[in-house]
């Protein structure tokens, strides 16, 4: 679901796509070999995804052919893996879905300058979170900042408004907005996946990141108090139905961004990742930067910048030269910053230049993924079992909106996400 709407309304800013300084050293004698890569783009994603590739043939001369899969990614590629046929490489946005090729034994670990390339250009956590067993199998190439709160600038401005920098700060600029008569947050409840962000992003900064990766694995219960606390917070805003937009639970998320920045507003904040800004575009007259503003997720008692990202990890089934060499490029700050300059981009690669990216609020996006450092956390839901994290209508997508429409049902929301968690842990 995410997938399909960061594909159909990502935003694009035309510009030059030239190479960078820096680049990796790949290597120019690939002529006559093809290399054919699996990835989850289409539309104007695929278009600047094949520009990338371009590049790579124009340094190697070898053939590259890229397969959209869209959402059906996962089904594609165990498909082609029990078909005998796997492409040579692979963009996966689950990372639990990497572990199970690579447990399988479908996945060949990255050669040493692979994994040079990306321990130099990235923070540790993200080498983490393409190991599987001790073994580097992937990385990821593009990124989601999903620690984002968007605002209508007119609505703040009506109250004298900053964006707030803690938790408290935002229930109280909330009630200030809400007594203009204009609901203060949007909330899109009728796509499960963007209650699992709301909760990641408190969790993250009331529990910490030791926590989260406990929660993530199923190694602490879904019963915890670490878990009652992050609930308690939400409440705070979910439980006052003075803040939140009327009907949340049957706005999905495109229209809960449009209720934002459309017109009339009906809310004056949304909370979700960077591709807010393409939905922006594509379906009010607002302008990015100008009427449309974000500030980042904000701090909770106290808690420390983090940010909870979601990607696209680059992993391969075949150890040809080829192959070894697309990853390699793909591995570098010259892939990135391609699709940088082209927009709707962003990469943990700190050694792409900031001026790489075409406009000041992505600028601002890619740099706050960067600065987190090891406090980057990869999306919960995405790491968890599908049957909990991934599946509409089921698991913890349900367990939130049911919380959404109860917030004081702590208790209840609590045994019932444990119950779930539990069944599709095969605890």
């Amino acid at each position: 679901m995410r997938k399909q709407w960061i594909a159909l309304l990502s935003l694009t800013v035309v510009a030059g796509a030239g190479a960078c300084s820096g680049g990796a050293a790949v290597s120019g004698d690939l002529k006559g070999q093809s290399v054919e890569i699996v990835g989850p783009w289409t539309g104007d994603e695929q278009k600047n995804f094949e520009k990338v590739l371009e590049a790579f043939k124009s340094k190697t001369g070898a053939e590259v052919k890229y397969t959209p899969a869209g959402d059906e990614l996962p089904t594609v590629l165990q498909t082609r893996i029990s078909g005998g046929t796997p492409p040579n490489v692979a963009l996966v946005a689950q990372p639990g879905l990497v572990a199970q090729f690579a447990k399988a034994g479908s996945l060949k670990p990255v050669n040493a300058d692979v994994e040079k390339a990306v321990t130099e250009h990235n923070a540790a956590v993200w080498k983490k979170f393409g190991s599987v067993d001790g073994k580097l199998y992937g990385f990821t190439f593009k990124t989601a900042n999903k620690s984002a709160f968007w605002y209508s600038d007119k609505a703040f401005q009506q109250v004298g408004a900053r964006p707030p920098a803690t938790w408290d700060d935002l229930v109280k600029t909330s009630k200030a907005i809400s007594e203009t008569g204009l609901a203060a947050v949007a909330v899109g409840g009728a796509d499960g996946w963007t209650l699992t962000d709301w909760f990641e992003n408190v969790y993250l900064r009331t529990a910490g990141p030791d926590n989260y990766d406990k929660l993530a694995k199923h190694e602490i219960g879904w019963t915890d108090p670490s878990v009652r606390k992050a609930l308690e917070e939400l409440a705070k805003l979910w439980g006052d139905p003075t803040l939140i937009a009327s009907g949340a639970l049957q706005t999905e998320f495109p229209k809960s961004v449009i209720n934002v920045f459309g017109e009339p507003p009906s809310a004056a904040m949304v909370f979700e990742a960077d591709f807010v800004a393409g939905v922006i575009s594509a379906n009010t007259k607002a302008k990015v930067g100008q009427d449309a503003k974000f500030f980042p997720f904000p701090s909770v008692a106290g808690s420390k910048d983090a940010v909870v990202a979601g990607g696209d990890m680059a992993v391969q089934f075949k150890d040809d030269k080829a192959t070894t060499e697309l990853m390699k490029f793909l591995a570098s700050p010259e892939s990135g910053q391609i699709w940088a300059e082209l927009g709707g981009f962003l990469s943990p690669n700190k050694d792409i230049k900031p001026t790489a990216y075409p406009d000041e609020v992505t600028q601002d996006l890619a740099k706050r993924i960067v600065d987190a450092g090891d406090n980057v956390r990869f999306d919960m839901s995405d790491l968890a079992p599908a049957a909990f994290g991934g599946t509409k209508g089921a698991g913890e997508w349900k367990d939130l909106q049911d919380f959404l429409a109860d917030p004081k049902n702590v208790d209840g929301i609590m045994q019932r996400l444990e119950a779930n968690a539990a069944k599709a842990y095969g605890k």
